[in-house]
């Protein structure tokens, strides 16, 4: 493995030792991210063009995993009330719901309506839409 002093500084340098290309095999997966892991031993040093070479690596190995797969908005909220340390009595008071519904938002048993997204969303200082499923 070559260090970052032997990394050509130019763009040009850096497509012409690693072609980018579309990722369509396990084989070329794992030789972007060897390229990338290289690129990354000194992130600080490294100068504009080879960071953008490596975001452009980074942005074909994104392309190939697929997109993230966005969580359930019930799971979001209860990631958010465990991260706040909250109760289920305290999601009542910011929804102005009864316990019982409360409980089955959590569950996944009532979706979020838009009212309830707005609530969530002035509460926890997030948009309405990622409470809404």
């Amino acid at each position: 493995m070559k260090t970052i002093s032997e990394l050509p500084l130019d763009y040009a340098g850096l497509i012409t030792r690693f072609p980018p290309r579309v990722i369509r095999s396990r084989a070329l997966l794992k030789a972007t991210l060897a390229e990338i892991l290289q690129l990354k031993e000194s992130r600080q040093s490294l100068n504009r063009d080879q960071r953008e070479f490596l975001s452009l690596l980074e942005l074909l190995v994104r392309r190939y995993e697929g997109p993230a797969q966005p969580k359930p908005a019930h799971t979001f909220l209860c990631q958010l009330i465990s991260e706040h340390q909250l109760r289920k009595t305290d999601l009542c008071r910011i929804l102005g719901r009864s316990l019982p519904l409360c409980s089955m938002i959590l569950s996944g048993q009532r979706k979020i309506t838009k009212e309830h997204a707005i609530r969530l969303g002035r509460y926890f200082g997030k948009g309405p839409d990622l409470f809404l499923a």
